[in-house]
């Protein structure tokens, strides 16, 4: 839509210019003519129809008006004064030559004193002690569409310094003498901004403009006070400091209390610990007692008894023994009775024990011999050979 318009200004322009450059050319030829000659054509009708469509372009060009983003607009008739209705961001059509449009802000604006220190006349108020005290505060705030009509019919065209300004400076001069100098500058600084903010924005918006935020910046004292608040200060945080000094002496005091009885604790348990472990210890062994003298009385009963076993052994043993050499020694007996009534009954069998010992080598054959014996006869050949009855006999055997 803009290009719109511009297209229209542009149009209109060149028509005029042409319904302009037509008159001049006519009055060019007028000048150049002779006498002889006559009038030249008139241009009027060109000129008119030229003026016509120039004037129709610009004032449609005219007609429309831009708002842009952020803004609003209030439509002024010459004729009738302010028409009703806010215009919003956007194109709108106006009647040419008549209404005109007066744009607004509507976006976020800043009032903010200058810092006390390098300004030359800062927002200064009075305390309860009757001290001037400067103030830096910011006030952002905006204009309230809905009532744009009323802001356009009532309120200065310089909203800021004829309007914003002098309340927000009414209205800390009116909330500053409730306190003191060192309340504003230390504890109750968010007080003062808040009271003052409560005193600001209904006065603001009751004229159709919105505050949104109240700050105060920084507060200067006046020198004197400075000097001896700062010395005061000194001595309060002298004050602290040696307090919390104390607190940290008292602190370790008490730390060393509380070790000292985590020490006497930790060796009335130690100590019951150990006497736990000492009565848990002789309890085991009573217990132990309880079940070793028995076991002590067994194994001595045992040996006891083992002992006894094993002498009873022995005398078993013995007895065995005696007994054994008694029957031993009754049949030796008897089968040297036996023997000697074999070898009473047959004499000969001395004679082949006799050669059954000598050798092993030695064959011995049994002969009957009538009432004689055999080594006589031996003893008696041999003896006859070699002269030596003993040689014979040898000689004999190792034939055989």
């Amino acid at each position: 839509m803009l290009g719109v318009k511009l297209a229209l200004f542009g149009l209109g322009g060149v028509l005029a210019l042409a319904a302009l450059g037509r008159v001049l050319l006519h009055a060019l030829r007028l000048a150049r003519r002779s006498p002889e000659a006559g009038l030249p054509a008139s241009p009027r009708r060109p000129v008119t129809v030229l003026g016509l469509g120039a004037a129709g372009s610009l004032a449609l060009g005219g007609a429309i008006v831009l708002v842009p983003p952020g803004h609003a607009g209030i439509r002024v008739n010459d004729l009738r004064g302010t028409r009703p209705g806010v215009l919003r961001p956007g194109v709108h059509l106006v009647m040419p030559l008549v209404e005109r449009v007066v744009l607004y802000d509507l976006r976020e604006r800043v009032l903010s004193t200058a810092d006390s220190k390098r300004a030359t006349d800062p927002l200064t108020a009075q305390s309860r002690e009757g001290l001037r005290v400067g103030l830096a505060i910011t006030v952002r705030y905006r204009l309230d569409v809905a009532r744009l009509e009323s802001v356009h019919a009532n309120l200065p065209e310089a909203i800021e310094s004829e309007l914003v300004a002098p309340i927000a400076t009414t209205a800390f001069r009116q909330v500053l003498p409730q306190f003191l100098v060192r309340e504003v500058f230390a504890a109750r600084r968010e007080e003062v901004r808040d009271r003052a903010e409560a005193v600001l924005k209904p006065a603001l918006e009751a004229r159709g403009i919105l505050v949104s935020e109240v700050l105060l910046r920084d507060v200067t004292l006046p020198p004197e006070y400075a000097k001896g608040l700062e010395a005061l200060l000194l001595k309060e945080q002298e004050n602290e400091r040696l307090d919390f000094e104390l607190q940290i002496k008292q602190k370790q005091v008490r730390q060393a209390e509380l070790e000292a009885e985590a020490a006497k604790a930790r060796e009335v348990k130690a100590a019951e610990a150990r006497a736990q472990v000492l009565v848990v210890q002789a309890k085991a062994e009573a217990d132990a007692m309880q079940h070793t003298l028995p076991l002590k009385e067994k194994q001595v009963q045992q040996r006891r008894l083992e002992a006894e076993a094993e002498a009873e052994k022995s005398r078993i043993l013995a007895e065995a023994e005696a007994n054994r050499i008694r029957v031993k020694a009754g049949a030796d007996a008897e089968r040297m009775r036996l023997e000697a009534a074999v070898l009473k009954d047959n004499p000969l069998l001395i004679q082949k024990i006799v050669a059954e010992k000598l050798s092993d080598k030695m064959q011995i054959m049994m002969l009957p011999m009538d009432g004689r014996y055999l080594f006589n006869d031996m003893f008696r050949l041999g003896g006859e050979v070699d002269g030596s009855p003993a040689l014979s006999s040898a000689k004999t055997s190792a034939r055989r």
